[in-house]
């Protein structure tokens, strides 16, 4: 019988749960609230994933794919410079915004399934420009290995992740990568 991977294993119960819950209910409702949205121009693709990030996180006009072709799955656009980071916590939410922006097609910001299909774990240690100096698995999936080596490709189109100089060392973060069955990731960090 197949392994699989829930959400459930790495969180358990805790004071942040029914948080989790009342921002997941109320982005719910907001989501609900919106309009229509319009039309895509013609020409274009649409990339909802990278049109939600902060503008210093998404790629750069005119990186993109010709009109009317798809980039190919090797192909990363190329990326704004990332911002000077004085926190743990802005560097994460920096770093997790360019993973979703460096790699649009192999992510999805949408809501989580209950059942993934894996999710890895790295550390990620970085020199004071951003740089990526080492990363480290402190998790491997239970099935679908692969996608380990998938989310350490996916850091290293994503550097660099701001100078940081300004934070305490060691210069490091983990990230946490939520594969469906599609292969694409969400990283935890935009999952609340």
């Amino acid at each position: 019988m197949p392994c699989v991977e829930t959400l459930k294993n790495l969180s358990g119960p805790g004071p942040r749960a029914p948080a989790l819950l009342l921002a997941s209910a109320l982005l719910g409702l907001l989501s609900a609230c919106s309009g229509p949205k319009p039309p895509a121009q013609a020409g274009t693709v649409a990339t909802p994933a990278v049109a939600a990030l902060p503008p210093e996180t998404r790629p750069a006009p005119g990186d993109g794919p010709a009109p009317g072709k798809t980039p190919a799955i090797g192909s990363a656009p190329k990326l704004q410079p990332p911002k000077a980071v004085r926190s743990q916590e802005a560097l994460r939410q920096q770093a997790a915004e360019r993973l979703v922006a460096a790699n649009p097609l192999r992510t999805y910001m949408g809501e989580v399934p209950p059942v993934l299909l894996a999710i890895p774990v790295l550390e990620i240690e970085l020199h004071a420009d951003g740089s990526v100096r080492r990363i480290e698995v402190i998790r491997h999936p239970g099935q679908a290995r692969d996608t380990t080596q998938l989310a350490i490709d996916a850091v290293h189109r994503a550097a660099p992740f701001g100078d940081v100089t300004r934070m305490p060392k060691p210069w490091k973060f983990t990230e946490t990568f939520l594969f469906n069955d599609d292969r694409r990731f969400k990283p935890r960090t935009l999952d609340n």
